[in-house]
């Protein structure tokens, strides 16, 4: 299928590694360019090279719970390319814990990068694309159904979710589609992570693989190919939707 990406533009966060660098990379295979971001300097730079260098990819460093950052990606696609098509808003994962452990300032941090971060972005960027354009929000499977151990996600992407929905409704009538993907257990260093805390990571892993009806972990490739389609103008009807990318995990219609 031709995704009909030749020469359109994407801005891509937190794209230096895991879902949102997978994505990227099947962006440009297909022939867009991209401006991917992250926080550290060195991994931008090796994140933008390995994506084919100045003429395919540029790298900004910047935080998404900076108000600067919307701006910011928005001058480095305009001036290398004039024009942008589309942007896959992605986030670290807040820290592990439950409620009842979780402080006041971890929830008001998290909230600042997780979801103001996130709705800032697609707001400043959905003002400037134009018809065809196109957000994405990776979001979690926590969004329909409580993750244990990971209080602040299943009290936040639920939220984004809707807010997403609603900024389809608002973005619709100028041709502009918004959607979330709800990744699950993809092999990222994220969920390595969330494994090692449980102590043993590969009985962790035996032990989420069995609730998932693939019996396996998704790779980042499978949910990057997933992404840039769903960014793409050949999934052009598709709007206000969420996603799982979780190999059949989700129970919930």
């Amino acid at each position: 299928m031709d995704l009909q990406l030749k020469d359109r533009v994407y801005l891509l966060t937190g794209a230096t590694r895991g879902l949102g660098r997978a994505t990227a990379e099947a962006l440009v295979a297909d022939g867009a360019r991209v401006v991917v971001s992250g926080r550290d300097a060195a991994s931008v730079a090796a994140a933008a090279a390995g994506l084919g260098g100045p003429d395919r990819a540029r790298g900004v460093v910047a935080d998404n719970a900076d108000p600067g950052t919307p701006a910011a990606l928005l001058a480095a696609a305009r001036d290398a390319w004039g024009r942008v098509d589309g942007v896959l808003i992605s986030v670290g994962g807040p820290p592990p814990g439950r409620i009842t452990a979780m402080t006041d300032e971890q929830w008001t941090a998290a909230f600042g990068s997780v979801f103001l971060g996130a709705v800032r972005l697609a707001r400043e960027v959905g003002a400037v694309l134009g018809e065809g354009g196109s957000i994405a929000f990776v979001l979690s499977t926590s969004v329909r159904e409580p993750i244990v151990d990971l209080a602040i996600s299943n009290g936040l992407r639920p939220g984004l979710a809707m807010a997403a929905k609603t900024l389809a409704d608002e973005l619709g009538p100028r041709g502009i589609r918004v959607n979330g993907l709800l990744p699950g257990r993809i092999g990222t260093e994220r969920i390595v992570e969330l494994d090692s805390a449980q102590g043993d990571p590969e009985a962790a892993r035996e032990r989420a693989s069995a609730q998932i009806p693939l019996r396996r972990y998704g790779v980042p490739e499978e949910f990057g190919r997933v992404a840039a389609f769903v960014l793409s103008p050949a999934a052009s009807y598709l709007s206000g939707v969420m996603l799982p990318v979780d190999g059949g995990a989700l129970r919930p219609l």
